[in-house]
Parts: C-alpha cells; sequence; structure tokens
C-alpha cells in the first residue's frame, strides 16, 4: 500500500473544516445516501466548496426534502437528489442515464450508502442484500459511470468501508451464502472487505485515465445504518449504556463525515489510490498494540482485488 504524508486533521476535524478553502465550483459531484446521516453532511461540505453535488437516494421524497434544505443553507443552487437503489441492479441503471442525461462529466463519486447486519434476503437477480448493496451496486454505478469520470480527469472515487472488514475476507467459493450458514457481521464484514478491494482494484485499472479510488473508515457514528441493530445488541456491542447514552469514541455526522471529503479533494493524495483511510489520514496495517485502528492485510491485496474486480464484472454483465 503507497504511503503519503497526512493533513493536519484528525478524528474530531470536521467535514466543513475540511473543505474549508477548496473551490470545487464547475465540478460534479454524486454523493449515495445523501440525504441523512454521514451522507448528507458530506454532500453538505462539497456544496459548500460550489460542486454540483447529486444525492443519489432509495427514497426520492426524502432526496428532494434533503437536497432543498442543502439549497437553503449552503446558498449552492445546483444541488439535485435522483432515485437510486443500490439493491436493485435495474435501479442503477436507470438512475446512470438519467444522470448522463443531465451531465457528461463527473469528478467526484462518493459510495456513501449502505446497509449493516441486517437478516439474510436476497435482490432480485439472486445475490445476498449486504454484498450486493454495499458492493455490486457501487461497483456497477461506477462502471457505468465511468467514461463520464475519464473526461473529468483527475477524477475521485471515495469508497466507504468500515472496522467490520477484519470480521471477514471474501469468500469467493460461497459469496452469497447459498451453501454456508448465513452470519449477518460476517456478511457486512465481507461487503465491507469488498469495498476496500474495489479501491483497490479500480485505481490498479483506472489509474491511467485519471481515476483513483481510496478506501474510507468513517469511524462510529449514530445513524439509520443501525436499523437494524436491536438495542440490547447496541447495548452489548458498547455501542451505548444501560441508560442509552451513545458511545463517548462515537463521531458526529460532522466528524464522521470528514475522512469521506478528505479522500474527495485532499492535495495530499493527487494520483494515490488503493489506501485505506481513517481520521483523515493513511491507515496503518493493524497490529494489536493499537486494535481500534488499521486494516488487515487481505483487504488490500492486489490478487483478491483482481479476482473481484472479474467477479463482479460477471455478476453485472447484463446491466452492463
Amino acid at each position: 500500500m503507497t504511503q503519503t504524508k497526512t493533513a493536519p486533521f484528525g478524528a474530531k476535524s470536521t467535514a466543513l473544516e475540511v473543505i474549508a478553502g477548496h473551490d470545487l465550483s464547475g465540478k460534479n459531484v454524486i454523493v449515495t445516501g445523501g440525504y441523512s446521516g454521514i451522507g448528507i453532511e458530506t454532500a453538505r461540505a462539497l456544496s459548500q466548496a460550489g460542486a454540483r453535488v447529486t444525492i443519489a437516494v432509495r427514497d426520492l421524497e426524502k432526496g428532494k426534502i434533503a437536497a432543498a434544505q442543502l439549497r437553503e443553507t449552503t446558498g449552492n443552487k445546483s444541488i439535485y437528489a435522483g432515485r437510486l437503489d443500490l439493491g436493485d441492479l435495474t435501479s442503477v441503471r436507470k438512475f446512470a442515464e438519467s444522470y448522463l442525461q443531465d451531465f457528461d462529466t463527473l469528478s467526484i463519486l462518493i459510495n456513501n450508502a449502505g446497509i449493516m447486519a441486517c437478516p439474510l434476503t436476497y435482490t432480485a437477480d439472486g445475490y445476498e442484500s449486504q454484498f450486493a448493496t454495499n458492493h455490486l451496486g457501487h461497483f456497477l454505478l461506477f462502471y457505468l459511470l465511468q467514461n463520464a469520470m475519464k473526461k473529468a480527469a483527475p477524477a475521485r472515487v471515495v469508497s466507504l468501508s468500515s472496522i467490520g472488514h477484519r470480521r471477514s475476507d471474501i469468500d469467493f467459493d460461497d459469496i452469497h451464502y447459498k451453501n454456508r450458514e448465513y452470519d449477518k457481521w460476517k456478511a457486512y464484514g465481507q461487503s465491507k472487505t469488498a469495498n476496500v478491494l474495489f479501491a483497490v482494484g479500480l485505481t490498479e485499472l483506472f489509474r491511467d485515465c485519471g481515476i483513483t479510488s481510496n478506501a474510507v473508515m468513517p469511524g462510529g457514528i449514530v445513524s439509520n445504518l443501525q436499523r437494524f441493530i436491536p438495542v440490547e445488541e447496541q447495548k452489548e456491542l458498547g455501542w451505548i449504556d444501560e441508560s442509552n447514552r451513545v458511545n463517548l469514541n462515537f463521531k458526529s455526522p460532522e466528524e464522521g463525515a470528514s475522512t469521506s471529503v478528505w479522500a474527495a479533494v485532499a492535495k495530499e493524495l493527487d494520483g494515490c489510490g488503493g489506501l485505506y483511510l481513517e481520521d483523515c489520514s493513511v491507515a496503518k496495517l493493524w497490529d494489536e498494540t493499537n486494535p481500534m485502528r488499521g486494516y488487515l492485510a487481505y483487504a488490500v491485496d492486489p490478487m483478491r482485488a483482481s479476482k473481484l474486480w472479474g467477479e463482479s464484472k460477471a455478476m453485472v454483465s447484463a446491466y452492463i
């Protein structure tokens, strides 16, 4: 993994602090899941810098409300909403087609949306829902928009991962839990490992076209992502205490969005890709002396990244 110097930001930096001094006027941006949580704070920061921002959301009415609020609070009138259900590859294709009717370039793609630890369900194509939503939908979205990104180059893709990637490597023999017992946390971990490997594979294939991608660990944030996790389980995990007070190590949405924004605009990352970022810096390989930080080696392995890229392309081939 290529190393680069880090910025004067940290775990408690906010997205607006990171974006200060940047001018994104004339640049087109997409933020998936951009109507709430760290998604809307990411969109807010990029909008504040003058970008034309499209928030891609499953619930279009909520997206339109969020876009209107962002237009009002940032003074940026070029904020739009589009319907995108990442678990439905037909929806992904329709969103991409609609976007390309309005814009012919894309400078920054923030793959922010996701689901976590949900019960076992399958998409219409027969794919396990966490892998399909968190990885495959975003994979297809980039694939369909790659020419717009080439026109905008240098362009960046930000892939939201998680410390949860440590729960599971990719099981290439049974990605979709057809023959093994389903474990909601391992399935989530597998999808988050896929998000890192996606960034590694994308950079390897598209760096010469001016497109790079890095993976982001945003930190613990209370958001809609926890909707499938019962309160008692959140207490067992240490996310909240017996009085339902949030763990003090958790970040606010504004703080959680900061590393995504840093990945999107930091000069330190010009030409750099395939990195795992946390707290507005380049993370190091995990070791037991600092157990809550870092990444596992399998998540940045170029061989695994290449294999996942090929298998993902085959899975979405009917929609390309």
